[in-house]
């Protein structure tokens, strides 16, 4: 099994998959490209599974080498990690419907929940699973929280 995390830059994309994945990091530099992403393993229910942490893009229409190593890595990918920046959803949004449009098992991991506590922001994340039709979960990559229901989900 493949989980290709995707998410806009800075969303903290990263920090997830290093505590999902631990130590297993391998970075790659895809063929033909300048463009790297980075891949480990993890094991859930005695299974090992493969984790890839795509390029941070905005759309999935291809204009830049980042976009089109992305969706080359999502069309091979079994689930998509959607990773969004819970401090500025709206922004992230267009990058779920595109993602939610390739007709992939997905997860909602709603990032920086702690952050955005902090700064009074408050979001529905059941209601917006419920609008999304998929598993949407909080999360903060910065201290785990939400790490062990985003691997459930």
């Amino acid at each position: 099994m493949r989980i290709v995390l995707a998410g806009n830059p800075n969303v903290g994309k990263s920090t997830i998959f290093l505590q999902l994945t631990g130590v297993n990091v391998t970075i790659s530099n895809y063929p033909g490209t300048t463009v790297d992403f980075t891949r480990g393993s993890l094991t859930f229910k005695d299974q090992r599974v493969e984790v890839i942490d795509a390029p941070g893009i905005y759309g999935l229409e291809g204009y830049s080498e980042a976009e089109r190593v992305a969706v080359e890595l999502l069309e091979k990918g079994d689930i998509i990690l959607n990773v969004i920046d819970a401090t500025n959803l709206e922004r992230n949004l267009n990058l779920t419907l595109q993602l939610l449009a390739l007709d992939k098992p997905m997860v909602v991991a709603l990032n920086m929940w702690d952050e955005a506590k902090h700064k009074g922001i408050e979001i529905e994340a059941e209601k917006l699973s419920t609008i999304l039709g998929i598993p949407v979960v909080t999360t903060s990559g910065r201290t785990g929280e939400g790490l062990a229901a985003l691997s459930e989900a």
